[in-house]
């Protein structure tokens, strides 16, 4: 399974760490994954109690998961209620995109220039291995590395300021990015973008690259807006 965060902080070697993964890590993945499948619907209630016997665990660790999300984005603490995952409007789905689109281009021009070979090959390694995720229609685990391409392409400007105000607005809108994804055709679209960006990069064409990156984000904004 791949560990987005470790690739995410690895600049500029973008290759997975190796680490001990702790319970907070594990409740917490496998809690977002919930909410970016939809098994936790926007608006829906989190019922600790329940989440907390399907996932085998205590309140304490889906507390703690639920604050991390909180801080995320993805997860609205409201007074007298609870934790409530977040429902965004077409309207937040677009200033979200218009900024990330900005940060997104940004950091693949400043990876053109400043990238290594090594970097701009593991980047397209794992454009490979996305590849088989979706022909082997794994969308869970494809959309996963495809967010990890996007932020090691910003991790490549070498520049951590530009991370992580792109990792907390990616965090953000994953379930609005994981259902652009729905359907066939709204599938291939994107990964022909994407196919699109690993050639741009390997050529280092910082022009080339940043208007794919901006197709791709427009294009992003029309898929999941039909859904909304």
């Amino acid at each position: 399974m791949t560990n987005e965060a470790d690739i995410t902080r690895a600049a500029p070697d973008i290759y997975p760490r190796i680490t001990r993964r702790t319970l907070h890590d594990e409740v917490l993945e496998r809690l977002r994954d919930m909410i970016i499948e939809g098994r936790l619907a926007p608006g829906q209630r989190i019922n600790e109690g329940q989440v907390g016997a399907q996932l085998g665990v205590s309140r304490t660790p889906l507390r703690e998961a639920i604050k991390t999300l909180a801080s995320e984005g993805l997860v609205e603490i409201q007074p007298a209620k609870g934790a409530i995952v977040r429902r965004f409007t077409e309207k937040d789905l677009a200033q979200i995109l218009q900024v990330l689109k900005t940060l997104e281009q940004l950091g693949g021009r400043m990876a053109c220039q400043l990238a290594s070979d090594e970097t701009i090959e593991a980047i397209h390694a794992l454009h490979r291995q996305m590849l088989e995720l979706y022909e082997a229609t794994n969308r869970l685990e494809y959309f996963k590395l495809n967010q990890a391409i996007h932020s090691a392409i910003v991790a490549a400007s070498g520049n951590a300021v530009l991370m992580e105000m792109h990792e907390t607005l990616q965090a953000r809108i994953k379930r609005l990015r994981f259902i652009g994804n729905e359907g066939p055709v709204k599938w291939a679209g994107a990964v022909a973008e994407h196919e699109e960006m690993i050639v741009a990069l390997k050529k280092r064409d910082a022009d080339a690259l940043a208007d794919v990156i901006g197709r791709h984000m427009d294009s992003t904004r029309l898929r999941v807006s039909d859904v909304l």
